[in-house]
């Protein structure tokens, strides 16, 4: 392979398809079909915990939320690991194959009516998402030379196939949860759902395992040590997996504790870094660890999609469209539909903003800050616009959905961006890792405060008025004070957009 003129391995000379080097298209579809198989299972999970093991009792709300919560934290958090595994061990194509392989496993697994065999295929799944995840975002930029002025929309059109994935996943698994196994609207058998999900991710896999050929060695490990170190890996992954169930398996304040006393430990080595390189690398590591903090806050409310969200879409939102009944599942498609329609939109405004578009501080505290519009439209709903069946209408959640998918488009693209221009020289994995970290403490207590929403005995209009109006103010409270203090951050940021 050849170097480009700064010492980096150049990509070898791919053939193009549609202006971009042809492997990007099965990279494309190779991320399609994992996030289908998330995304596929992700809308049933705590319905089906309270359907399957606290027979459809609204007191396993709260329970089920936090293990949820859990789950999507862990995900980030191994994420983590995946990625050192990657550039160290066995290579990137490999780990994204052991990845899907285990990832499979996982989603068959989940398929058992055991909530220990719950937990099991959840950690399974975890940890083959750490292997997948990271690495295949990464065998994208491998694709492009630093200067390419491709690169960027490369990576856009990839995204464009998380979003497509994600969007068409909940229709499908939906509709199976429905129409297969004897399910119905009124009781979905989740059990589809989940066997819809691992078809896709073994689509997933053979899908890569046919095409790692186009990348002509990009990924491969420097130093190929052959099936050897694939399989001390294995062993690690099978290691892991009792870890992550115990870590699935404790209180979640606990495992809050956990994962704040690891944040706590990479800030500190970021700092000191950052003091040691000099006074800007301090600040700009000061204004990067600040930043973490309020995207802890933005995913802790944002991700109740899963949880809270679901509760609410199934008991006391409107969903009856004469006589049709609108899956619960649907509703999660609705930010990915937002995300590709309005993605080219807010880009065109910030080039139209030219010289007014807002600093990477101020972008984040909008994006909170819608976050906690949509809160302020559930509270309206459900203090004004309860009907006498106790229902609210559709169109309020529809259009939550779309207001976080506004606030996600302002916080989420700029931040993996911001954390290579902010972080030490030395410790940039350690502030990717920090990102992850404080994603996912955020998933993590979205969990904890869906379990307050919907309390001991579940969900009512009276608990969710209370729980999201309290998210209101948090998430207004906070976007506020970041958008009044973003010049500070932005000088301690020496000049980086």
């Amino acid at each position: 392979m050849s170097t480009n003129a700064t010492g980096a391995a150049a990509p070898p000379n791919f053939p193009q398809m549609m202006g971009h080097p042809r492997p990007l298209w099965m990279l494309f579809m190779t991320e399609f079909w994992e996030r289908f198989a998330f995304y596929g299972m992700r809308w049933a999970l705590a319905l089906y915990i309270v359907a399957q093991f606290y027979g459809g009792d609204s007191v396993g709300e709260a329970p089920a939320s936090k293990l949820y919560g859990a789950y999507l934290a862990l995900v980030y958090a191994a994420a983590l690991f995946g990625g050192y595994v990657a550039d160290r061990v066995i290579g990137y194509q490999r780990s994204i194959l052991l990845g899907a392989v285990v990832m499979s496993v996982g989603l068959f697994l989940i398929i058992l009516p055991s909530e220990d065999m719950l937990k099991i295929g959840l950690a399974t799944v975890v940890a083959g998402n750490g292997l997948f995840k990271p690495n295949i975002s990464t065998m994208v930029g491998h694709l492009y030379t630093q200067g390419d002025e491709r690169r960027d929309s490369g990576f856009t059109l990839f995204y464009m196939g998380i979003n497509a994935g994600a969007l068409i996943a909940p229709v499908l698994t939906g509709w199976a949860a429905e129409h297969m196994f004897g399910g119905s609207p009124q009781m979905p058998a989740y059990k589809a759902v989940f066997i819809a999900s691992g078809i896709g991710m073994l689509v997933s896999l053979v899908w890569f395992w046919f095409g790692r050929a186009q990348l002509q060695g990009i990924g491969r490990p420097l130093d190929d040590g052959g099936l050897g170190k694939v399989a001390y890996v294995a062993l690690g992954v099978l290691l892991a997996i009792p870890v992550i169930y115990f870590l699935l398996a404790i209180d979640a304040n606990q495992l809050q504790w956990l994962l704040s006393a690891l944040f706590v430990a990479l800030c500190v080595l970021i700092l000191r870094e950052g003091f040691r390189e000099g006074t800007v690398s301090r600040d700009k590591a000061v204004a990067m660890l600040i930043i973490f903090v309020f995207n802890v806050l933005f995913w802790m409310f944002f991700e109740q999609a899963g949880s809270s969200f679901n509760f609410l879409a199934q008991n006391i939102v409107d969903r009856d469209f004469s006589g049709w009944i609108f899956p619960v599942g649907w509703f999660q498609s609705v930010n990915s539909l937002a995300i590709i329609t309005l993605a080219p939109v807010i880009a065109w405004i910030w080039v139209r903003m030219a010289s007014a578009n807002p600093s990477i501080p101020r972008k984040f505290g909008l994006g909170i800050m819608f976050n906690g519009l949509a809160f302020l439209l559930l509270m309206f709903a459900l203090s004004s616009l309860v009907n006498d069946a106790g229902k609210i209408p559709f169109w309020t959640l529809f259009m939550v959905y779309v207001i976080q998918s506004v606030g996600e488009l302002c916080l989420s693209p700029i931040g993996l961006s911001m954390v290579t221009k902010l972080a030490p020289v030395r410790l940039v994995g350690f502030g990717m890792g920090g990102w992850f970290l404080s994603t996912a403490i955020g998933n993590n207590l979205s969990g904890i405060f869906a379990g307050h929403v919907s309390g001991e005995g579940g969900m009512t209009t009276a608990s969710a008025l209370a729980g999201y109006t309290f998210g209101f103010w948090v998430l207004i409270g906070a976007g506020a004070f970041l958008f009044l203090i973003a010049p500070l951050i932005q000088r301690l940021m020496h000049g980086v957009k």
